[in-house]
């Protein structure tokens, strides 16, 4: 398996979070696009849109299938990545940095420590591809 940044949270529907002070960019693995392939389409959730931990937020589409993308926090989305309407190709070159989905405004911080760090991410992924 490829890299899993140590710097970031990650959940089990393999989302990455990057958390600054009480907000959060999201987006989808390096792990999660290598399952899914060369990425053709991806609907990013509007701004001042709201999620509940768990809610389908955004879809990722590839040339093998469609994905949900779910909101691994509770907020609201204060920045969605527009840049991907014109290149979902970002997701599979550069997922943890320009192939971001959205950003968060954080209403519960606490859900934080419900994720993954990178060891138990990577552990989650060795197990689930055996």
């Amino acid at each position: 398996m490829s890299d899993v940044p140590s710097d970031l949270k990650y959940t089990k529907s393999h989302e990455w979070i990057r958390v600054e002070g009480d907000e959060a960019t999201i987006g989808i693995t390096d792990h999660a696009q290598d399952q899914l392939g060369d990425m053709v389409f991806v609907e990013v959730p509007e701004v001042g849109a709201a999620f509940d931990v768990g809610d389908a937020c955004a879809v990722v589409e590839s040339v093998k299938a469609a994905s949900d993308v779910y909101s691994p926090l509770t907020g609201e989305v204060i920045e969605s990545n527009e840049a991907l309407a014109d290149s979902p190709e970002s997701v599979n070159q550069d997922a943890y940095g320009d192939g971001w989905i959205m950003k968060l405004k954080l209403s519960d911080p606490e859900e934080l420590e419900e994720l993954l760090d990178a060891d138990a991410y990577a552990e989650f992924c060795e197990n689930e591809d055996h």
